[in-house]
């Protein structure tokens, strides 16, 4: 294969959203025997050997915890001279508080605390909506409970004892490691290179999912996710040429070749839809329509299994113009449309709106048959004909296409349980 193949063969065997599934590895994966393991989960966390103890990068939600310190005790049991975190988020910072030690230090950027605290301001938000893409049952954290009995699972929230601007160079026991600030899912994200082995420790910065497109915005919630300086850090990270880059999720990418294929051609997927977005607003077409029709070329073909095209024009429309799409006088007011259409209900009568959402569903337009069906449901929300034609939509969805993102098909497969509910 060449070497773009080679990438597309990357893409095929990561195709997405099943990849999103925590993996936890037992005993601890040798990704380099005597150097780096990987205890997986949520996100992975991982140990870094030093001449006589330890540097753990990265340490899963706080559940999760006592499931990689088992696992890395065994490698190692320390000292942990140091504990590193690519970013702020709750996967990576939540059991900090069990690994730290006496004489640990815990390093992160700088923005590291401002990240956190943004996560705290929406917590509320994300607990409640969090039943949609993530087990709420506690399965994993019952098994780990049982598996860890009377070792701590509180979530952490911490301080970091070191934070640096842009670049920052440790020689840990013997180690040596350089900490790059960069741009990705945060702004407070950290590249770990180890440049006597040439492997940059990445997580979670271009996704989860590697080689897929970047979210420019969750669905989950979280803050806007700019363009230019994600794409300055793909260059600087091209610019290391790592022979291993490690990933959050799923085994490391090995090759430089393959790595700077991998990432040009993200790099360049992402500079394309953000040039013919920008292109289309300034020809004054609306944003629902360069939803639908930019695509990306088959040379810049990337996953869309985490990050869409269509939901990145959609965010870059409000990153650059902002709310206001200049379609319509009602936008500068809270919303009128549900009582808007409470009055065409009322005056088409729910049967006729009915026959409409189904006949919309028959030639293949769900969505149009979603947004009748809403209408409908305010006035007659348990009508037996409107959960069918609502469940049959949502099904549709998730038949053409929309089990592909793992944020697609979270939010399609829990609205499908609620119209097929009894």
């Amino acid at each position: 294969m060449n070497i773009s193949e080679q990438v597309d063969h990357l893409i095929d065997t990561r195709p997405g959203r099943a990849l999103l599934t925590p993996a936890y590895d037992d005993p601890a994966h040798p990704i380099v025997d005597g150097l780096l393991y990987r205890s997986g989960g949520t996100t992975a966390a991982y140990l870094l050997l030093t001449d006589a103890g330890r540097v753990v990068v990265n340490t899963g939600m706080g559940y999760e915890a006592p499931h990689h310190k088992r696992l890395f005790d065994a490698v190692r049991p320390g000292p942990t001279h140091h504990i590193i975190t690519t970013q702020a988020h709750v996967d990576h910072v939540g059991g900090v508080d069990l690994f730290r030690e006496p004489g640990t230090v815990y390093v992160a950027q700088a923005a590291n605390p401002a990240c956190q605290a943004d996560d705290a301001r929406i917590a509320g938000l994300r607990m409640r909506t969090a039943g949609i893409w993530f087990d709420m049952l506690g399965t994993d954290a019952r098994r780990i409970a049982e598996q860890n009995p009377g070792v701590p699972m509180r979530q952490s929230r911490p301080t970091p004892d070191l934070t640096y601007e842009q670049r920052i160079g440790l020689t840990v026991d013997g180690l040596r490691i350089e900490l790059h600030a960069a741009v990705g899912e945060t702004v407070d994200c950290t590249v770990v290179w180890l440049p006597e082995h040439r492997i940059a420790l990445v997580s979670n910065l271009f996704g989860p999912l590697f080689p897929h497109f970047p979210n420019l915005n969750t669905i989950r919630g979280d803050k806007y996710r700019f363009v230019e300086p994600q794409l300055a850090t793909n260059r600087m990270v091209r610019a290391l040429r790592p022979e291993m880059l490690v990933t959050g999720r799923h085994d490391p990418i090995v090759g430089a070749d393959l790595i700077e294929a991998s990432l040009e051609r993200l790099h360049d997927a992402v500079v394309h839809v953000h040039d013919r977005t920008l292109e289309g607003f300034n020809a004054g077409t609306d944003v629902w329509t360069l939803m639908r029709e930019i695509t990306l070329p088959p040379q810049l073909r990337v996953g869309q299994g985490y990050g869409k095209v269509a939901w990145a024009v959609r965010t870059l429309w409000e990153q650059y113009v902002g709310w206001f799409k200049l379609e319509s006088t009602t936008e500068l007011y809270p919303d009128s449309t549900p009582a808007a259409l409470d009055e065409l209900i009322a005056a088409a009568g729910t049967d006729a709106a009915l026959a409409r959402a189904e006949a919309a569903l028959a030639r293949g337009d769900a969505v149009v048959a979603i947004r009748i069906g809403e209408a409908v449901a305010r006035a007659v929300p348990d009508d037996p004909r409107l959960r069918t034609v609502m469940a049959g939509a949502h099904r549709h969805l998730l038949d053409h296409g929309g089990d592909v993102s793992f944020w697609e098909h979270g939010w399609l497969r829990t609205e499908l349980a609620r119209w097929e509910a009894p």
